[in-house]
């Protein structure tokens, strides 16, 4: 079943690597995030992508989170999330990549645990690409999630940043 708003978000399990190795500039020490501890008292907004470095993903959805967060700030969003189903590595060095600055934490849910939890997994197997999550977003306050936004297949309109500022 699909989240729904109203409903709690349940616990699970998320990755996060914030650290890179100077040598190297690769990714360090990724960190397992319990999503009730993230969740207490902040309000939050979620947004998913099927991938990272994927082509909407890249060129529109996270960009547009990174370049609209004073926007989400001043309606009093605390943290926004990106969340896929990727390695924490991966995340991390798409994160690098798309220079956010720490204004998106861009979390990992390597198998899809999280995502299928939600109910919002898709099988993309016969196109190579395994277990992935839908394209959504979802305003979560203190760990209640009062708006959900899924994308209809092959599109790219009512998860956007703009879309979800338009719903704070």
């Amino acid at each position: 079943m699909t989240i729904q708003a109203g409903d709690r978000l349940p616990d699970g399990t998320l990755t996060e690597c914030t650290e890179f190795d100077p040598a190297t500039n690769c990714p360090l020490n990724p960190q397992s995030l319990a999503v009730q501890d993230l969740i207490k008292g902040k309000k939050i907004v979620i947004f998913a992508v099927p991938g990272a470095f994927t082509p909407t993903c890249s060129i529109k959805h996270l960009p547009g989170y990174v370049k609209h967060y004073e926007a989400f700030k001043a309606k009093g969003v605390d943290e926004i999330w990106c969340l896929s189903v990727n390695d924490a590595f991966v995340m991390a060095a798409w994160g690098r990549d798309q220079h956010v600055n720490g204004k998106v934490r861009l979390l990992a849910d390597g198998s899809a645990l999280y995502t299928t939890q939600l109910g919002l997994s898709q099988d993309l197997t016969a196109k190579g690409l395994g277990v992935r999550s839908l394209r959504y977003a979802l305003i979560v306050e203190d760990g209640v999630v009062k708006h959900v936004a899924v994308e209809a297949p092959s599109k790219f309109e009512v998860s956007n940043a703009e879309a979800i500022l338009a719903a704070l």
